[in-house]
């Protein structure tokens, strides 16, 4: 039989190649496999641990040092808190630095605007203070007659010139503004509402010094003759001889040691502190260095002063106390007129520098009293600050 052969475009048989439509999947089912083989079948890289990643560790790590920073700057005693914008600290090594009535010192405010010399007669408190412990805190009243003097009808201070220094320097207005707690525009008219005055005995401040833009604080004791200007509690609020802001002092705990140039007469026992009047003073009962008295109007610069007659106590009477127990207080606070209270130190300077050794040599007495107070910081237009005392550990003394 016959067989025709095959045309010449059709196989004969199936094709040797692979069939051209989808291939069938396996006979056990199921869909491509779950991870395809990379290329050249290397195994799949390990995705890497969370604590790999370099974004991540640099958030932690940026997370950790902003706690720790935090935790350090809340644990301080004082992270600068004289609420006063003072940017200072203190510490607490008790030292007070004693200022001649002529030194106008280091980190001054402004220059001298005091007017007179040291006029005033000094005088000792009455009462029993020569028994007291060495850190006792010898109140007297600011109100108390004999306290202050001078000389009739002279101030001892020039309020216009201090007023006109801080004009031609806000930086240092606002600084002085902050440690009283009052605007930098209402610092006129708080001076102006101060009365010039001399200290009759020595007496324990917190001072404030200007340096590096801000106040500084610690501990001082003002020899008997020096200017200030004080509020209508009778507290000294301003040093003349500097442009020192002053705010009341912290108790301590403990004998404090003494740096600076002790005078003629120094002796710690006789160190006092001034505590707020319970009211505020209308006349304050001054005594000239002749022995002769006068009355000077809160507020008024000597032209009303009025001679008037000797006081049947004229040489005013300390309170003594002791602190008791430690307490925490910053530098440079508002002031109040609360009475003293019995802060410790634990708070100081605002700059870590010693006094410098020309002008703080260790005096012959090297221990002082010690005295705290809250006091009234006063302001016409009826502004009142609120104060507690300053630091105890000083750096170099501001004036």
């Amino acid at each position: 039989m016959s067989v025709d052969p095959p045309s010449s475009g059709r196989p004969t048989g199936p094709p040797s190649g692979p069939l051209s439509g989808p291939s069938q999947p396996p006979s056990g089912g199921g869909g491509p496999p779950s991870e395809p083989p990379s290329g050249g079948g290397r195994e799949p890289e390990p995705r890497r641990p969370w604590w790999g990643s370099v974004p991540r560790v640099a958030i932690i790590a940026t997370a950790v040092v902003a706690a720790v920073v935090l935790a350090v700057v809340l644990s301080r005693p004082d992270n600068g808190g004289t609420g006063a914008s003072d940017g200072g600290t203190s510490t607490s090594s008790g030292e007070i630095f004693l200022q001649p009535a002529a030194d106008t010192g280091p980190d001054q405010f402004t220059e001298s605007t005091a007017q007179e010399d040291s006029s005033a007669s000094p005088v000792t408190p009455s009462g029993d203070t020569e028994s007291a412990p060495q850190n006792a805190l010898r109140g007297v009243n600011g109100d108390a007659p004999g306290l202050y003097g001078g000389t009739r009808n002279v101030a001892s201070c020039d309020v216009e010139k201090q007023i006109k220094y801080f004009e031609d320097a806000p930086d240092k207005e606002r600084a002085f503004a902050s440690v009283l707690r009052i605007q930098p525009s209402e610092v006129p008219d708080y001076l102006r509402s101060l009365t010039p005055v001399q200290l009759r005995m020595d007496t324990r401040v917190t001072n404030h010094g200007y340096k590096s833009g801000a106040p500084t604080s610690y501990q001082a004791v003002l020899q008997a003759g020096t200017a200030v200007l004080v509020d209508d509690r009778g507290v000294p609020r301003v040093r003349c001889a500097c442009g020192n802001p002053l705010t009341p002092p912290v108790a301590q705990q403990s004998a404090p040691k003494t740096t600076g140039n002790a005078w003629p007469g120094y002796k710690s026992s006789n160190v006092v502190i001034v505590t707020p009047a319970p009211r505020p003073v209308d006349e304050f009962v001054m005594c000239e260095a002749d022995g002769e008295w006068f009355k000077r109007e809160a507020g008024d610069t000597g032209n009303k002063d009025r001679k008037t007659k000797k006081p049947d106590k004229p040489s005013p009477s300390a309170t003594v106390t002791t602190p008791t127990s430690p307490t925490d207080s910053t530098s440079s606070q508002p002031p109040t007129s609360e009475p003293p209270t019995s802060d410790t130190d634990t708070s100081g300077p605002t700059t870590d520098e010693p006094p410098s050794s020309d002008t703080q040599q260790p005096p012959p007495d090297s221990d002082t009293g010690n005295n705290t107070g809250n006091n009234t910081g006063n302001n016409t237009g009826s502004h009142t600050g609120s104060d507690t005392g300053g630091g105890t550990t000083e750096q170099a003394p501001a004036s």
